[in-house]
């Protein structure tokens, strides 16, 4: 998989994306992560790729000239455009997964009030939002995208089933507490079925607590 990141801010993007798993994934090359600079394709002599909002309000907004030069010039025939926005469709697992098969991603990332819709009318593919929530800009949100998709491209988790026994792969079913060692800390001791080698009494109680976490969490599941 290849994805491009498209930003005012490269490095917000890429930082998160340089350790751990999904640095790991990268060395492997099962993903190659690129961030672009929207001001490379600004044909202003001070970079600016922004302007105010026409009708008026405050903030300012990503120009259709940069951004249309820029998605065009790095799309390809195989690509996902998606546009990183508090406007989009809520980010779920299920998604993710299904983004995790595409071949290449364009991530564009919205800034300040936004960007004209021309472009999304004219480019995006989708627009998707991680919370309804705004941030400062949408490379932190890009960032948490990709974090998302890469840890299930095939490989990249060490444990496959890790990405099959988590939060969400039951897209109504938090996961169950987890446990591990010292048994007895602080005088609280981990539950005896865990130790019981009894894995169908084990897998009972992991289904109850995790129907229980989910009610008091997230009801709306």
């Amino acid at each position: 998989m290849r994805i491009d990141i498209l930003t005012l801010f490269p490095e917000i993007a890429l930082t998160p994306l340089s350790d751990s798993i999904i640095q790991r994934a990268r060395d492997a090359g099962l993903v190659e992560v690129f961030g672009h600079n929207l001001r490379d394709w600004s044909e202003d002599k001070h970079k600016r790729v922004d302007d105010s909002p026409c009708g008026g309000g405050p903030g300012m907004v990503l120009q259709p000239g940069p951004l249309h030069a820029a998605i065009t010039a790095l799309k390809k025939a195989n690509t996902r455009v998606i546009l990183m926005t508090p406007q989009g469709i809520p980010l779920k697992q299920a998604r993710v997964r299904e983004l995790s098969q595409e071949t290449h991603l364009l991530i564009v990332c919205g800034h300040y009030e936004g960007i004209d819709h021309r472009i999304i009318e004219s480019l995006i593919d989708e627009e998707i939002s991680i919370g309804d929530y705004v941030l400062t800009n949408g490379a932190i949100a890009a960032a948490v995208l990709c974090d998302a998709v890469i840890r299930l491209i095939p490989g990249a988790l060490g444990d496959a089933q890790s990405a099959v026994e988590e939060s969400f792969s039951d897209p109504n079913l938090l996961e169950a507490p987890c446990y591990t060692r010292p048994i007895d800390f602080m005088d609280m001791k981990v539950p005896e079925i865990l130790l019981s080698g009894n894995h169908a009494k084990i897998a009972e109680w992991r289904n109850q607590q995790a129907s229980k976490r989910t009610r008091k969490n997230r009801p709306d599941l």
